[in-house]
């Protein structure tokens, strides 16, 4: 291990970091998602003549949510394939 070169231990570290994130950014805002459609479909059930109103803004408020998640796959897939610690640390 004191073998590698800082370059290599910068990527282990943002792999590891990047694996930790995709879980913790994926997993919250689903609970949160799953939550929200619970909740809409209650509201459904209690009152039926509601029902389009509720299922229209429980779309866009998924579509929302859902936002969480593409933003942290995007900051993932910038670690990894275009890892910017390696240039601002080392010139490369």
């Amino acid at each position: 291990m004191e073998n590698l070169l800082p370059e290599h231990v910068i990527t282990l570290v943002t792999i590891i970091v990047a694996g930790a994130a995709i879980v913790l950014g994926t997993a919250i805002p689903t609970y949160v998602e799953g939550k929200a459609t619970w909740v809409a479909l209650e509201g459904m059930a209690r009152q039926p003549d509601a029902a389009p109103q509720l299922r229209t803004t429980m779309i866009i408020a998924l579509a929302l949510l859902e936002t969480a998640s593409i933003y942290v796959l995007l900051i993932v897939l910038i670690l990894l394939f275009a890892n910017p610690l390696l240039t601002r640390f080392f010139g490369g």
